[in-house]
C-alpha cells in the first residue's frame, strides 16, 4: 500500500511540474503551431521533458538504492541486494508511470490556439 501511494504521488507531482512547465510556455507552444508544428511534435517534447525528469529520478534513485541495499541486506528475502529484474521492474513501472503522467499536460499543450497564444 505504501509503494502505490508513493507511486501516485510521485505521478501527481509528475503531472503537477509539467503543468506548470507547459503553462508558462504557452506562447512559445503557440509560435511553434504557427510555424508549422505538428500537435504529435508537441505532445512528443511535452512528454520527453517528462521523460527527461523522471530519467534524472530513476538515476539518482538507484544510485541511493543500490547504497542502500548495503544496510538493508538482513531484510531481504530470497532475492540478492542487487537483483537486475527487481530494479528494471520498478524503473520501467516508473517509466510507464511518467508518461503517463506527462500524456495529460502534452495532449492540453497540443490543443494550444496559436492566436489566443499569441494574443497573451
Amino acid at each position: 500500500m505504501f509503494g502505490a501511494v508513493a507511486a501516485l504521488l510521485a505521478a501527481v507531482g509528475l503531472y503537477g511540474v509539467l503543468a506548470y512547465v507547459v503553462s508558462q510556455q504557452r506562447r512559445e507552444i503557440g509560435v511553434r503551431i504557427a510555424l508549422g508544428a505538428t500537435p504529435r511534435d508537441v505532445i512528443a517534447d511535452v512528454v520527453g521533458q517528462g521523460l527527461r525528469l523522471a530519467g534524472l529520478g530513476m538515476a539518482g534513485g538507484l544510485a541511493l538504492a543500490i547504497a542502500a541495499t548495503r544496510l538493508m541486506s538482513a531484510l531481504l528475502y530470497q532475492t540478492s541486494p542487487t537483483d537486475v529484474s527487481t530494479l528494471a521492474v520498478a524503473a520501467t513501472f516508473l517509466g510507464v508511470i511518467a508518461v503517463a503522467a506527462s500524456f495529460i499536460p502534452a495532449f492540453r499543450a497540443s490543443r494550444v490556439d496559436p492566436l489566443v497564444a499569441l494574443r497573451d
